[in-house]
């Protein structure tokens, strides 16, 4: 088993395509191409936690955040990063990063966060929007079916919970080809008037180039036209932050102390609040202060995340806000990656590290 094929299977979890732009995503050091001995799934890739990879024979790391975030301009061990990623690569650790991409996915951070607080009817808090991507082609009539198929396989006509999702128009198609021209049907030299189908398909972006290739691999003319566009539709299966709801309502006090005893937190800081009871929540991990304004428009009793500053919680009157800590909201992560991946491999060990790697202490 190659480390890449770990990989693809977790970017089937969180496609690399939705992380932020700013962020550096996927294989930070090592080859993809080694064979895999074991994988260790940790928050942050500090020296320890490769300390740890390399006495428990984990030749894989699978971190929440990246190690290496901005340019290094030597490789020298002066700093916490640069003596990670060197024990790294003379160990022969690949470590790989899935940071914002995990955000966006449904399922992820948030959701997680969400599940551990014991909140219902679970959905994305920011739904990305511009995503969604649509395919047209046209097709002779016996030839649809065919291409259609390829097309589902591929990936194409699967948004949210329904699959295998197509459009068809009937329609006349000419064509005359030239004296270097193959038709497959008709003859060159000859105007063709065919009885085809407009196709139409949706799909998402990460699958573009594979949709592609099966509309090409199954289509039977020897010059295809189609056309894409992107559809300004919001996709709730892909963003930032999750909302959900607690089966009774809460008051304020029994709040704050389920989410200092679930998150595991020294202190939970809060806003001044006109809100009496707590039913619906939005939770988005990590540093979520651009979340309070959707927070609010989505009607959440209280939003749930961390790092936020001073004059952020002014914004907190017709809503509780809560910090619990930028690693208290994201701990779950690990355990999240452990689980899906233990689900598919069980031929070399899926660890969660043990080594303690959160900066903040409370007194």
């Amino acid at each position: 088993m190659k480390i890449q094929d770990v990989l693809t299977y977790i970017e089937e979890l969180a496609p690399r395509y939705y992380a932020e732009d700013f962020d550096n995503t996927g294989l930070l050091t090592g080859n993809s191409q080694d064979e895999v001995n074991g994988v260790l799934v940790t928050l942050d890739c500090l020296e320890n936690v490769v300390d740890e990879a390399i006495a428990k024979n984990c030749n894989l790391i699978v971190a929440f955040h990246p190690i290496i975030f901005s340019g290094l301009k030597n490789i020298r061990p002066d700093d916490y990063v640069k003596r990670a990623v060197i024990k790294a690569i003379k160990h022969d650790i690949s470590i790989y990063a899935i940071h914002t991409a995990l955000d966006n996915a449904k399922n992820g951070v948030s959701y997680r966060m969400a599940r551990e607080l014991g909140l219902e009817n679970i959905s994305t808090l920011i739904p990305q929007k511009g995503i969604i991507k649509k395919l047209v082609t046209y097709v002779p009539d016996k030839n649809v079916e065919i291409v259609k198929e390829e097309l589902f396989k591929a990936g194409a006509g699967k948004l949210g919970n329904y699959e295998q999702c197509s459009y068809s128009v009937d329609g006349t198609g000419t064509f005359l080809g030239n004296e270097e021209s193959n038709p497959i049907i008709g003859q060159r030299g000859n105007r063709s008037t065919i009885s085809e189908k407009l196709l139409s398909v949706t799909y998402l972006p990460h699958l573009e180039s594979k949709i592609i290739k099966a509309l090409f691999n199954s289509h039977p003319y020897e010059e295809i036209a189609y056309e894409i566009s992107t559809l300004d539709n919001k996709y709730a299966h892909i963003g930032m932050g999750a909302i959900g709801e607690f089966k009774d309502e809460l008051d304020i006090k029994k709040f704050l102390e389920l989410a200092k005893d679930v998150f595991n937190t020294g202190v939970v800081r809060h806003s001044n609040t006109k809100v009496e009871k707590i039913k619906s929540v939005a939770l988005l991990g990590g540093s979520g202060a651009f979340g309070i304004k959707n927070a609010i428009q989505s009607g959440a009793d209280a939003y749930l995340t961390a790092d936020l500053k001073y004059h952020d919680f002014f914004q907190g009157e017709t809503i509780l806000l809560c910090d619990v800590g930028h690693y208290e909201s994201e701990q779950f992560t690990k355990n999240l990656l452990h689980e899906y991946l233990s689900k598919k491999f069980s031929n070399f060990a899926i660890l969660c590290a043990d080594a303690q790697t959160n900066p903040v202490n409370y007194y």
